[in-house]
């Protein structure tokens, strides 16, 4: 499998690092299968300063990976809810999976997210929300062991 990273430094050798916001799945090494969400996500942190900024390539040895522990959502559901809620909002929370894979919470979904943490709409309504829109996915790689199952392939660049 094919996995993209955007970033704006070139990145051969993917390690695990300490986020200094909150993220969906914690800290680690984010990833996508999808080409387009890394390429949008350099351009937004290019955003008006211009510059350019890079996608890296990996392949993902899923042999290797088999023998780690992935939790995988493949869908919202109140788990992964309760999962990402979890990992913004309590400093204490702290998973030990090797690698989390599910849906990316794009701006649309940090919308509904609002609503749902301002208590306009509940658990239910969420998800319900969430379900009517088209998610990429993204993976979490959170152990140097799991960071050993991707193989760099090459850098694409992009700029504004």
């Amino acid at each position: 499998m094919i996995l993209y990273h955007g970033s704006l430094e070139q990145v051969e050798k993917p390690e695990i690092r300490e986020a200094n916001r909150a993220l969906d799945y914690g800290n680690g090494f984010y990833t996508t299968t999808s080409e387009e969400q890394a390429t949008l996500w350099v351009k937004r942190k290019l955003g008006r300063k211009g510059g350019k900024g890079y996608v890296n390539v990996y392949e993902f040895d899923e042999i290797s990976a088999s023998q780690l522990d992935i939790l995988h959502f493949s869908e919202p559901t109140e788990e992964w809810l309760d999962f990402v809620m979890a990992n913004r909002t309590d400093i204490n929370f702290c998973h030990t999976h090797d690698i989390v894979w599910g849906p990316v919470a794009n701006d649309r979904v940090y919308a509904a997210f609002a609503l749902y943490e301002g208590g306009l709409l509940n658990k239910q309504e969420l998800i319900k929300e969430l379900k009517t829109y088209i998610l990429v996915d993204q993976l979490l790689f959170h152990t140097t062991r799991s960071i050993d199952c991707l193989k760099f392939k090459e850098i694409k660049e992009v700029s504004l």
